[in-house]
C-alpha cells in the first residue's frame, strides 16, 4: 500500500510540473484559457510582428536647419506723466526728470526660404522695429534687415549677407493637404529654444477669423505659442506646408486651435516682395456685406447669393463703370461670389489695369458691367 501510495504522489508531482511548465511557456495549449467574448473581435495572431512607432525624426532632422529665431528691438519714446502738466504736482514734488526712451524687445522665428539669404516671416513680428538679429540654426547672430512687408496677409521678408544658408524646401503643389496629415510645427516658443511640435491638420481654409484681410488659414492641433510665429509648418517629409502665424486662446497660450499661412500664397506674396519690394493687388472701390436670410427677405432677393454692396468709393473703378449702392455682386469674370472673402479673393487676384466682366443684380434684374481693375492701396502702417 505504501508503495502504491509513493507510485501516485510522484505521478502527479511530475503531472502538476508538466503542467506549471506548459501553462508558462505555451498557454494557447490549454483549451480552457482560451478567452470568452460577448461580441467576436478580430486580434492579430500571436506570430504578427509588432509594429513599430512612428517617428517624424527625419522630417524634423530635414527642416529644423532652415527654422531661425528672429530678435527685434524697438525704441519707444516713454510717455509723460499726465500730472506734470499741474503746477500744484510740480510745486510739491518738483520737475521729475526725462527718463529718455526705452528699447522694447521681441521674438519670433523665421524660415530661410533661399540659399541667398531670404528669411520669410510674419509682418506683425518685424513691423515698425529698428533692427533685427537672426539668429541660424548653427548658433550664428546676423543683423537681418527688412525687403518688405504684406500687412494683409501678415508675411514678410527679410535679407541677411550669408551665401549658401540651408533653406527649406516647399511642398509641391500637386501634393495638396488634407485634413488628418501629420504636420510638425517649428520655431522657437518663449525663447526657450527651437522646438518641434506635432498635430494634425484640424481644418483647411479658415476666414472669417478677423486676423488678416485675406485670410485662407490651415488650422492645426499641432502646439504653437508665443514666439512661434512665423516659423514653419511641415508635412511628414519636411517639406513646407505653411508659416505659423496666429493662435485662438483666451489663456495665451495653445489650446489646441492654431493657424498656417498656406504655402501657395505665402509663395506668391514673397516672389512678389522679392522681385518688386511690395505686392500688388487688384482693387475695384467698394465696400461688400454678406447676405444673410433676413436680409434677403427685406431686399427682396432671390436667394441668398452673392455679396451687397454697401459702400462706392467717389472716382473709384466701380463707380466709373455705374456700380450702385444697394446692387448685389453675383460673379466676377463668371466666377461665382459666395461671401465677401472669395470677392476679396477674385478682385485682389486680378493685375491693374485689366478689364474685367461684374455680374450685378439690381431691382431684382441682372445686369453685367465692366470695370477697369484699380491697383489696392496699400494700409496705413500703425505707429
Amino acid at each position: 500500500m505504501r508503495r502504491l501510495w509513493l507510485i501516485f504522489a510522484q505521478t502527479a508531482t511530475i503531472c502538476l510540473a508538466v503542467l506549471f511548465v506548459v501553462s508558462t511557456l505555451r498557454p494557447e495549449l490549454l483549451t480552457w484559457n482560451t478567452r470568452s467574448s460577448v461580441v467576436p473581435v478580430k486580434e492579430p495572431p500571436p506570430e504578427a510582428p509588432a509594429r513599430a512607432t512612428a517617428s517624424f525624426s527625419d522630417a524634423a532632422r530635414k527642416a529644423m536647419p532652415a527654422v531661425v529665431n528672429i530678435f527685434t528691438s524697438q525704441q519707444v519714446k516713454r510717455p509723460r506723466h499726465p500730472f506734470m502738466d499741474d503746477p500744484l504736482f510740480r510745486y510739491f514734488f518738483g520737475e521729475q526728470p526725462d527718463l529718455g526712451p526705452q528699447r522694447r524687445e521681441g521674438l519670433g522665428s523665421g524660415v530661410v526660404v533661399s540659399e541667398q539669404g531670404y528669411i520669410l516671416t510674419n509682418h506683425h513680428v518685424v513691423e515698425s522695429v529698428d533692427q533685427i538679429e537672426v539668429a541660424l540654426a548653427d548658433s550664428r547672430k546676423v543683423p537681418a534687415r527688412v525687403v518688405g512687408t504684406d500687412p494683409e496677409t501678415d508675411l514678410a521678408v527679410l535679407k541677411v549677407e550669408i551665401q549658401k544658408l540651408p533653406s527649406i524646401t516647399f511642398a509641391r503643389p500637386e501634393d495638396p493637404l488634407r485634413v488628418g496629415d501629420v504636420v510638425l510645427a517649428i520655431g522657437n516658443p518663449f525663447g526657450i529654444g527651437q522646438t518641434v511640435t506635432q498635430g494634425i491638420v484640424s481644418g483647411l481654409g479658415r476666414s472669417h477669423l478677423g486676423i488678416t484681410t485675406f485670410e485662407n488659414f490651415i488650422q492645426t492641433d499641432a502646439a504653437i505659442h508665443p514666439g512661434n510665429s512665423g516659423g514653419a509648418l511641415v508635412d511628414a517629409n519636411g517639406n513646407l506646408v505653411g508659416i505659423n502665424t496666429a493662435i485662438y486662446s483666451q489663456t495665451g497660450v495653445s489650446m489646441g486651435i492654431g493657424y498656417a499661412i498656406p504655402v501657395s500664397i505665402a509663395r506668391q506674396v514673397m516672389e512678389q516682395i522679392i522681385e518688386k519690394g511690395t505686392v500688388t493687388r487688384g482693387w475695384i472701390g467698394v465696400g461688400v456685406q454678406n447676405i444673410s436670410k433676413e436680409l434677403a427677405e427685406s431686399l427682396k432677393l432671390p436667394a441668398e447669393n452673392g455679396v451687397l454692396i454697401t459702400q462706392v468709393e467717389r472716382g473709384g473703378p466701380a463707380g466709373k463703370a455705374g456700380v450702385q449702392l444697394g446692387d448685389v455682386l453675383l460673379s466676377v469674370n463668371g466666377r461665382r461670389v459666395a461671401d465677401t472673402s472669395t470677392m476679396l479673393n477674385l478682385i485682389a487676384g486680378l493685375q491693374p489695369g485689366q478689364q474685367a466682366g461684374l455680374r450685378l443684380t439690381r431691382d431684382q434684374a441682372e445686369m453685367d458691367v465692366t470695370v477697369t481693375i484699380g491697383r489696392r492701396p496699400r494700409p496705413p502702417q500703425r505707429k
